[in-house]
């Protein structure tokens, strides 16, 4: 089921524009490996089961923020606000062209005939997502992660993103560690600064960088900190990160920056919830801070992600 029934607050800001210029030299092809597009309701219902509801965020203004970062490959990833329906995503990347890419929602019921289509499209794999619907239940977390293998294993090309709290990496160790494709994991893997890194997880997360089983992306830093705008307790997080194997970490902004409303008072179901709005450009230019070497930024810019979407 879907509603279009949204209670739309007064004076909503658009989505972020990078408001500071990017200070490195971001080399050719590099790529935004997570983003998300909200389209117009009317054209695009959210489901009746989203747990928020954010304003547009459409491909003109995402075209403009790759533009000011100097990016110019970008892969959209299915939000949850649509469920299983990936009529908007697929939509952002026939306007989006070759130098997009997608990680699309699914359930056991999908279609293959709706997967080859995915794939046409240019899906390159499927999201498992914990942390949004605030989900720990470690039963929950191995059965979304088995259906997702048991799809995509047979998909040429394919991954798994999957976003979730360390506790629930821990409760599909074994799955992960027998996938047999890439598990790529969002947002500093769930860990938080500063103590993440004092995690057993975190040591799990850093063997599976060094065995190249794992991608880990750098994104969305004020999901892990609070220490804005420059984050400076994450340094240790990240770059012991790319020390355990540059050759599988992924860089990314999380635009439009959704709001959950997790940490907000509850409201009426429908109600338009302000995007985030961080700077995405000084948030770009904590790369060279985490990653010196301009080879190692190339790496995790353009080389990583060209080889897990198939760019």
């Amino acid at each position: 089921m879907h509603t279009r029934g949204n209670v739309m607050a007064p004076g909503i800001a658009p989505a972020a524009q990078p408001k500071t210029a990017v200070n490195f030299a971001v080399p050719e092809g590099a790529c935004d490996c997570l983003t998300h597009i909200f389209g117009d309701a009317a054209q695009f219902p959210m489901a009746s089961t989203r747990t928020y509801t954010p304003p547009p965020a459409l491909v003109p203004e995402i075209q403009a923020m790759l533009r000011a970062l100097h990016l110019t490959r970008v892969v959209i990833v299915q939000p949850t606000i649509y469920g299983t329906d990936n009529a908007c995503t697929l939509d952002a990347l026939r306007q989006l062209g070759a130098n997009a890419r997608g990680i699309a929602v699914i359930d056991a019921r999908t279609p293959s005939e709706a997967l080859d289509e995915m794939d046409r499209a240019g899906i390159r794999g499927v999201r498992v997502n914990m942390e949004t619907i605030g989900q720990a239940d470690p039963a929950i977390a191995r059965d979304r992660f088995q259906t997702a293998m048991n799809i995509v294993r047979t998909r040429r090309g394919w991954h798994i993103q999957m976003y979730a709290r360390p506790a629930m990496l821990e409760a599909v160790r074994d799955l992960v560690e027998s996938c047999p494709v890439p598990v790529s994991l969002d947002h500093f893997a769930g860990f938080k600064a500063p103590d993440g890194i004092g995690e057993p997880a975190f040591h799990l997360v850093l063997d599976w960088l060094r065995s190249g089983r794992v991608f880990v992306k750098l994104s969305a830093p004020y999901l892990a900190s609070k220490l804005t705008p420059d984050f400076e307790d994450l340094d240790p997080i990240a770059k012991a990160l790319i020390a355990a194997n540059p050759e599988r970490v992924l860089w990314a902004t999380n635009w439009p920056h959704p709001n959950s409303g997790k940490d907000e008072p509850p409201r009426p179901f429908g109600t338009v919830l302000p995007l985030r709005q961080p700077d995405d450009g000084r948030i770009l230019n904590l790369l060279p801070r985490w990653a010196p070497d301009a080879d190692v930024r190339r790496t995790i810019l353009t080389d990583n992600a060209a080889r897990l979407f198939g760019f």
